[in-house]
């Protein structure tokens, strides 16, 4: 009997041991990935790594993550030398292939969900407009000054935002924009007017080409916190040098 205890307390020993190590293991490689993807996107926020699944020991000597789940805040993705925040980003990487000193790798499939605050919207538009919730999903409030023959005129319009594929040239491959078009504009029918009020409150932004490589935009909708965009991919870079 005392052998038997002797036995089993060396075995939980070594479980807590093999547990701490696999833990550590894990948690380097998280620390890694997340010290590399803000180097890579240039962060002003924060990155934060988690990878699942038990033993990692297992998953880290032959290079394969079953999964990996990734949250930025505060990221900047640059279309066209144009800049748009984005809140937040999170996305579930699945199947990662991790490359030699484990700062980077790529997922054969890739899911995740992005926020644009309207502030962050509005600094977006480069137009001086003040956008806001627009009352229903895929609705936004765009609120604008506008020069009319000497006059300034202060209107707001709702207005559809949109996924679209990019125009040949723009995005590469695969591209989209967030489009922002008003549904009606105030004073359509005086000549020149309409023009000039679409000025300040339509634009597009390019921000497929500012993602991860192979993490495309799908779809898009609103409500009162800002724009929340659906994202996806296969052979998904997840990080790289």
């Amino acid at each position: 009997m005392r052998f038997l205890r002797v036995v089993v307390i060396i075995g939980v020993v070594l479980g807590a041991l093999f547990v701490g190590v696999d833990r550590w293991a894990a948690s380097y490689v998280e620390n890694r990935l997340a010290d590399r993807i803000q180097a890579r996107q240039g962060l002003a926020g924060s990155s934060e790594v988690e990878v699942h699944g038990f033993p990692f020991l297992t998953q880290v000597l032959s290079r394969d993550l079953d999964r990996v789940d990734l949250k930025l805040r505060g990221v900047e993705v640059t279309a066209e030398d144009r800049k748009t925040r984005l809140s937040e980003l999170d996305a579930s990487f699945r199947g990662v292939k991790l490359n030699g000193d484990y700062s980077g790798g790529t997922a054969d499939r890739a899911e995740g969900s992005a926020l644009i605050t309207y502030a962050d919207l509005t600094a977006a538009s480069q137009t001086g407009a003040t956008l806001s919730y627009g009352g229903a999903p895929g609705k936004v409030k765009v609120t604008a000054s506008v020069d009319v023959f000497g006059k300034i005129l202060t209107h707001s319009v709702v207005s559809t935002v949109t996924l679209e594929d990019a125009p040949a040239g723009k995005g590469g491959k695969g591209g989209k924009i967030v489009r922002v078009r008003a549904d009606e504009v105030p004073g359509g029918g005086v000549a020149g007017v309409e023009k000039l009020i679409r000025k300040k409150t339509d634009f597009d932004r390019d921000l497929g080409s500012g993602m991860p490589a192979g993490l495309q935009l799908s779809s898009l909708t609103s409500d009162e916190a800002g724009v929340h965009l659906t994202l996806g991919g296969t052979n998904v870079v997840v990080a790289g040098s």
